[in-house]
């Protein structure tokens, strides 16, 4: 099982770090954290989408709270039919 973490700002002059320290907290390495600076408005996202690929059975995806995958309920309820 690979523990992944996945950290979404809004925009580029935005920090990640808060989410970021959240995330090694709870024992997510660098190398399986992926990180978008965009807009949570959809799922057009270049490092989620990596990160979904990455993903397989078993897997575990943390992240900081429910607001940084996405901002919708549509969209949220998208996501996990997506990974599950």
């Amino acid at each position: 099982m690979n523990v992944y973490g996945y950290i979404r700002v809004s925009s580029r002059d935005q920090n990640e770090d808060r989410q970021r320290i959240a995330l090694h907290e709870r024992g997510v390495e660098d190398g399986f954290i992926y990180t978008d600076k965009v807009s949570g408005k959809d799922f057009d996202r270049p490092q989620y989408k990596k990160l979904v690929k990455k993903l397989k059975p078993g897997d575990l995806l943390m992240i900081q709270s429910i607001d940084r995958l996405g901002r919708m309920r549509i969209c949220l309820l998208f996501a996990k039919s997506c990974l599950f």
